[in-house]
């Protein structure tokens, strides 16, 4: 905090912060908002979730009444959307419809696993098909990552584990050693399933659904960056079949069954 202080003290023409520091460092005085030409909220509809939107909220009563405000994201749902008109002033809104979203380079496909308890072992059977540089995986939890990343080192994958529980400097050395190739399985909870760009990911294997429809196209949207091919594989259950469903009629769009035959499935 020290270091921010100091380093605002010199005049900056651009911030980048989260919203919790961002607001503290205003209230302290180190911030001064009175020359504020722009603000962007990256990544809008997660600013606008449970802890972050009082936070922004604060933020706004110390802007300039003139102040521009500009919101991105790859998903803004209809609450979203209407909470904007809050605080907007006749903005010009570019959106794309869900059945344009999916995109393009990315192969769907799901593996209809029954049980629960059977994931672990289709997982493991996947990796021994198939060739793959750099994968991700999604979780629900915490506490399944954490479980995940135990048993596949127990059979000798190099594997490599983030969530919020972390500090900043452990998720560092973890997104390091994965960036680096020195790990080649990262395995995530849906908190970092936004921003995470390692050119060299051929892979996102959602070990579970997403529970907000939202959070799919952020996850798959980790492989086939720069252009490159990529694969996303949905491990389903029987009890996860409707979600299946609700995904491909929420963004108009095709996730077939895995083929048995796997050859040129992952592009790298």
């Amino acid at each position: 905090m020290r270091d921010d202080i100091v380093a605002l003290s010199g005049g900056r023409q651009i911030v980048v912060g989260t919203p919790g520091r961002v607001l503290d460092m205003i209230s302290r005085g180190a911030l001064s908002t009175k020359l504020l030409e722009m603000l962007v909220l990256d990544e809008a509809d997660e600013m606008f979730q449970i802890g972050f939107k009082e936070q922004i909220y604060d933020i706004f009563q110390y802007l300039p009444s003139d102040v521009q405000v500009a919101l991105f994201s790859a998903t803004m749902p209809l609450d979203v959307l209407q909470l904007t008109r809050k605080f907007m002033r006749d903005p010009v809104r570019i959106l794309v419809k869900n059945d344009e979203l999916t995109l393009d380079g990315i192969k769907q496909f799901y593996i209809a696993v029954q049980e629960e308890e059977w994931k672990l072992a289709t997982l493991v059977d996947l990796y021994e098909s198939i060739a793959i540089q750099q994968a991700m995986i999604f979780v629900s939890q915490r506490r399944k990552a954490v479980w995940l990343q135990d048993q596949m080192r127990q059979r000798d994958f190099t594997t490599g584990c983030i969530h919020g529980a972390m500090t900043t400097e452990e998720r560092q050395r973890v997104m390091k050693e994965f960036r680096s190739g020195s790990t080649r399985v990262l395995i995530s909870t849906d908190l970092l399933a936004r921003g995470i760009d390692v050119q060299s990911v051929s892979l996102v294997i959602n070990f579970d659904l997403p529970r907000d429809k939202e959070n799919y196209i952020h996850r798959i949207g980790r492989s086939g960056r720069f252009g490159r091919k990529g694969c996303a594989i949905n491990f389903v259950t029987d009890s996860e079949e409707q979600m299946l469903s609700e995904l491909q009629q929420f963004y108009q769009t095709k996730i077939n069954e895995l083929p048995a035959e796997l050859e040129g499935i992952i592009s790298n």
